[in-house]
Formats: structure tokens, sequence, C-alpha cells
């Protein structure tokens, strides 16, 4: 007993390192759960998500809690949306059109949020249901303007792995003085069905098509399938792509099925109703981001459709991972940090101290004022 006590030392002493760690994730058990996987258990991880979800559906009906909807917010104390030098930016969005009905005060309508572009909003924030059956769950939609804000891709200290890269946790105080926004990339590599590319760097061979996000040299972003879509040019700077497009000509891409347990979420136990995020690109160029609990995969294809976007894919999933947060330092050219950060959701775990610290193991993508 003794020896093999002895001989178990170095697994014992490795998980405890796991579960201390935070780069591993924001709980307890999503670090124990990383741990097993990167050790040969992914199967029995999957077993016991699998019996965890089967007894613990999402909640059919209800109400959401008290402020979980911000209250609406009169048009005529929203900031102006013109600058006086400069690019001019995208048109505000239009409200969105909740799923539940009867509505509830404030839902779907837009608030600024961030610090601003030169005295214009350059991101703007809603929340609403899911569908009209899980009405007690509330997510978040983010628009982006692009015209005002230049797109980013951060390397964690995990993910992709080699390196070294040019952009990499923790963000510098350099790019905090024009950072507004930063969010949650894709899966982990070896669960994306899909390649990465950066700083002139192929990590992972880009897969004809895969769903890619692609930020270009001067800052703007395309998403859509490689290849087709989007393909290689001299003006690419990143290339994270993640399984394949979720929505395709404004449309949830056809045979989307919600009880698809294989493509869209096998790296939490195949479930189909968890924490997920996606984004999504606007006719307009605007990026759309989504995040939040209880949802479907045709739950986040219709939420990001009815957001704008043409294009759309999806980015990662669990609690621990889904995350939007906002930076509103109290000068315009302050510096970002996690004391001015705001999450887009009160719920998503974790703050928007993650990107600021050098263990944040997962990469993720900022949003900055363009000069």
């Amino acid at each position: 007993m003794l020896a093999v006590l002895a001989a178990l030392t170095p697994v014992w002493l490795s998980l405890e390192n796991a579960l201390t760690n935070p780069s591993l994730g924001v709980t307890l058990p999503a670090r124990g759960a990383e741990w097993v996987r990167e050790h040969g258990g992914a199967s029995a991880v999957a077993w016991i998500e699998n019996l965890w979800y089967s007894h613990h559906p999402p909640r059919v009906g209800g109400r959401p809690p008290a402020g979980a909807i911000p209250k609406p917010v009169s048009l005529t104390t929203l900031p102006p949306t013109r600058v006086a030098s400069g690019p001019v930016p995208l048109p505000a969005p239009s409200p969105m059109v909740p799923f539940a009905s009867p509505a509830i005060a404030g839902e779907g309508q837009w608030h600024p949020a961030g610090r601003t572009v030169r005295g214009v909003p350059a991101i703007y924030e809603t929340y609403l249901r899911p569908d009209a059956v899980h009405t007690s769950y509330v997510v978040g939609v983010a628009w982006m303007d692009t015209r005002l804000l230049r797109a980013t891709l951060y390397s964690g200290s995990f993910i992709p792995g080699g390196g070294p890269w040019k952009y990499t946790a923790p963000i510098e105080p350099s790019a905090a003085r024009t950072l507004v926004a930063a969010f949650n990339a894709g899966f982990r590599v070896q669960d994306a069905n899909g390649g990465y590319f950066t700083q002139g760097k192929t990590f992972l061979p880009l897969h004809a098509g895969g769903a890619s996000f692609v930020i270009y040299r001067n800052g703007s972003v395309a998403i859509g399938s490689w290849g087709s879509e989007v393909r290689m040019t001299p003006a690419v700077e990143a290339v994270r792509q993640n399984l394949s497009l979720l929505v395709d000509s404004g449309r949830p891409v056809p045979g989307l099925n919600a009880n698809d347990t294989t493509k869209w979420g096998f790296t939490l136990g195949n479930q189909v109703y968890v924490w997920r995020s996606g984004v999504g690109v606007t006719a307009n160029g605007a990026l759309v981001y989504v995040g939040g609990p209880g949802l479907n995969i045709t739950d986040l294809a219709n939420l990001l459709v009815r957001a704008g976007a043409v294009r759309a894919m999806e980015l990662d999933i669990n609690t621990d991972w889904v995350n939007f947060a906002t930076y509103r330092p109290a000068s315009p050219t302050g510096l970002a940090a996690p004391s001015n950060g705001t999450n887009l959701l009160s719920g998503m775990a974790g703050t928007p101290q993650r990107y600021f610290y050098s263990w944040w193991s997962r990469d993720f993508f900022t949003m900055s004022a363009r000069p």
C-alpha cells in the first residue's frame, strides 16, 4: 500500500497544482476537468458532465432576477454619434426585437459601454431573453463599431502555445491606454477543428471551409468560411478558426440542429444548453458578440442573426471561458484596468482582470481605439 501511495505522489501533487492554478479556470471543477483532460481522461469528464447536466436541465418559464435587464435609456440622453474629424462612425444599432413576449421594459434596447472614442460611443450593449421558453435567463449582446475600433488577437500562456508572440497576456500599459474591450476566443486549439495563424506564423494549418475570424494589418476584421469568403493575403495579420460557420448570408446555416452533440459543444460533455458565445459581422462591418447561459446552438445562431450578423461563428463555451468585458477609465486616454472594467453580464465567471495576468491561459481578442 505504501508503495502504491508513493507511486501516486506525483499524481496528487500535479492535481493539487492544477486545482490552485487559476489559468485552468475560475472554478475548481473547471480546473479539475482541465487537468483530467490533459491526462487522457476526456471521456471520463464528458461522462460526468453529461450525468450532471442530465439532472440539471435549464429552467422553463419564470422571470429574470430584478435588474438583469437595465431600464430603458431615453434617446435624448445618448451621447453624440458624430465626430469632428477622423472616420465617420457607423450608425448606432437599432433595438433588437425580443424573442419572449411580453417584452420586459428595456429588453433589446442598447446602452453605450466602455470608453468613448473621440467622444463617441464605440460599443453598445443590450440584454434579452434567449427564447420564448427559458424566460428566466438573460443573455448579453455587444455591438462594436469597427470604424472606431481595431482588433488584435492575443495569445494566452497555454493557447495556442509556441511563440514567442508579440501580443500575449498580460495586456501591457501601452495597449491599455487605448483598450476598450476584450473577449474570449474559441475552443482549445486541439478541439477547434481549425487552424491558427498570427504575426506571420502558422501555428496550426488553416482548414478550408473553417469558420475564421480574420484580422488585417490595419485592425479591420472579417468573418467567413476560409477559402471562399476569406482567404490569405499579404494584408492578413491573424486568423483564428473555430468549427464551421454558424450564420451565413444572414441566416443560420442549413441543417443546424439544436440536439447536435458532436459538433457544437463536445468540449463540455456534448451538452445542448450551456454557457455559449459567438461573434458575427454585420452588413456594414460592425462586430456583434453574444454570450450567456442556457443557450443551445440554434438559440445562439438566432441571437446573432437578430443582432444583424450576416456571417457568424461560435466561440468558446462553458461558464469559465465565456467573457466579454469593457473598460472605461476616468480620462479619455487613461489606462484600462481591472478597476474600471465591467463584464457584459454580472453572472460571467471571473472578472475583467483575467486579461491583465501573465498566467491567463487562453487566447482572446481586444478592441482598441483607432489612432
